[in-house]
């Protein structure tokens, strides 16, 4: 199973510091309401957890369809 999380950004990033809007920018998102469904990783759990307040959180569980 894979973990993908979608994220979607509530609040607008004008007048933030410069490295929270390049979280924001490093997880795809463009401008607000604008949702999209990243891998669960550390890194992006670090930037997620940088701009909490800017972003919304869901978890999904994708299973992979590989014969193995």
């Amino acid at each position: 199973m894979k973990k993908i999380l979608r994220v979607t950004q509530v609040k607008s990033k004008f007048g933030r510091l410069p490295s929270h809007i390049a979280c924001v920018r490093g997880l795809g998102l463009r401008h607000r309401h604008h949702t999209v469904e990243v891998e669960d990783t550390p890194s992006v759990r670090g930037m997620i957890n940088k701009v909490y307040y800017l972003v919304k959180v869901e978890e999904l569980e994708v299973e992979s369809n590989h014969a193995s």
